[in-house]
């Protein structure tokens, strides 16, 4: 399931070995808000900021629409004020994939097939939101594709 790290901000086991480290890596919780926001959050970026800052990323809420512009607008100058650039900003979509509790995604029935699993819909059913967006972005190209079968396994469908 998911940890607690010291500041009560929450990782999956899968992401430990660079969580302990400094949180070297943009979590998984991280980027869940990075989509909900619209702003792309460079890796460079990541690593100019301090370890408080980047626990204070992972337990801010974005979730409300005002929460989700509080968190933009943190984000932003927070980006701007370590690299004295403009945050990229990226369209937040209306009704992505993960969301749909009724059906998997196209990409995760691809990757479910490489993989020789399958997900009933009960089981997508009870993931929660965040955990629906996981498996998602870890089916994606450019992700690190020893993390998927880890988060299934992590979520009890394998």
């Amino acid at each position: 399931m998911i940890n607690m790290i010291e500041t009560d901000s929450m990782y999956f086991e899968f992401e430990e070995d660079f969580v302990e480290d400094n949180v070297r890596c943009i979590p998984m919780l991280v980027r869940f808000k990075l989509d909900a926001c619209g702003i792309k959050l460079k890796l460079n970026e990541w690593s100019k900021m301090s370890v408080h800052e980047r626990m204070v990323l992972a337990g801010k809420n974005c979730i409300t629409k005002e929460e989700v512009a509080d968190y933009y607008n943190y984000l932003y100058h927070l980006i701007f004020r370590h690299t004295g650039k403009q945050p990229t900003e990226l369209p937040v979509e209306t009704n992505p994939g993960w969301a749909n509790k009724n059906e998997l995604p196209g990409i995760m029935k691809e990757k479910l097939d490489e993989s020789g699993w399958t997900i009933s819909r009960y089981q997508w059913q009870q993931l929660t939101g965040l955990q629906r967006f996981v498996l998602v972005k870890l089916c994606r190209p450019g992700h690190e594709n020893k993390n998927f079968p880890k988060a299934m396994k992590e979520f009890g469908l394998v």
